[in-house]
């Protein structure tokens, strides 16, 4: 079982902020590390299971953004928004000395490396976009905004897995209570009143109903700056957030990209699918 450590670094704005760190010990030096990004609702024990599997022979970098897992809640709710999770990311990346990384993003993870690829494409090695893509589908954005911030509580896991179930459950229909339990344990945390909570300042919704009932943004040109870069697109077939057509748009753009669209699962894929595992291998090895 690899080891990672917790460390901690700065915004700019004077948050502490955590991520774990998987060294690598036996990896190439010449390897860039691979620095996972979490969605809007998850943290840093979203990408353990891929990181095990990556190190020691790569180095990978696990953050919690700010108001996730253990980092710092925002003083202001308004920062949560993608331009300040990536000024975030560049002040991480800074201060580690880290110029190129291969960079695996879930949902809004992707989005932010879109992002950091349209701020320096060079400097990504290569890149996995997990389920998502330039165009949000309207309904995709409607299921989040309806569950992000609600704060609610369990007295046990088992009631936490259950809940995730009956609201998620249409996204996942091969899952087993255990399943369930596992995906509990990645996204909740016990509370200090002894009860199972969602590991997230129930804050972040603020911000994000403003994104989901406002105009789309044109993120085109941040997906266009991966061009040319090692890039895996993973897609969950059932997916109500990334559509078939924003998929085939992207192939079309970057004729170099692998797709791998997994059966019976929606968003957001949790890269643990053998198929997901198989296309990280391949993408790793082109990276080198």
């Amino acid at each position: 079982m690899s080891q990672f450590e917790d460390r901690f670094w700065s915004s700019r704005d004077g948050l502490r902020l955590h991520y774990r760190d998987y060294p690598g010990a036996s990896a190439d030096a010449e390897r860039p590390p691979v620095l996972c990004l979490p969605g809007l609702t998850r943290n840093a024990r979203d990408f353990a299971n891929l990181a095990e599997r990556l190190s020691p022979e790569w180095r990978v970098i696990c953050p919690d953004l700010r108001g996730r897992g253990d980092s710092a809640y925002a003083r202001d709710s308004h920062t949560y928004q993608p331009a300040q999770y990536v000024e975030d990311i560049e002040a991480l990346l800074e201060e580690t000395g880290i110029t190129r990384f291969v960079a695996v993003g879930t949902s809004l993870g992707g989005l932010m490396t879109m992002m950091l690829a349209s701020g320096g494409a060079a400097r990504v090695a290569g890149a996995v976009l997990n389920d998502i893509g330039p165009v949000l589908e309207p309904a995709g954005l409607e299921r989040i905004f309806e569950y992000v911030g609600q704060g609610r509580s369990f007295p046990t896991w088992m009631h936490a897995a259950r809940a995730l179930q009956d609201s998620r459950g249409e996204a996942f229909p091969r899952y087993g209570i255990s399943d369930w339990l596992a995906m509990a344990k990645r996204v909740m945390t016990l509370g200090q009143n002894g009860r199972i909570v969602f590991d997230y300042d129930m804050k972040i919704a603020e911000p994000f109903a403003a994104l989901a009932k406002g105009e789309a943004l044109d993120l085109w040109p941040a997906y266009d700056a991966l061009v040319g870069r090692p890039l895996l697109i993973v897609r969950g077939a059932l997916s109500d957030l990334f559509s078939v057509a924003t998929l085939d748009e992207m192939l079309r753009r970057n004729a170099a990209a692998e797709a791998v669209t997994l059966a019976d699962i929606g968003h957001a894929p949790t890269l643990d699918e053998p198929e997901a595992v198989a296309a990280i291998a391949r993408l790793l090895e082109r990276v080198g």
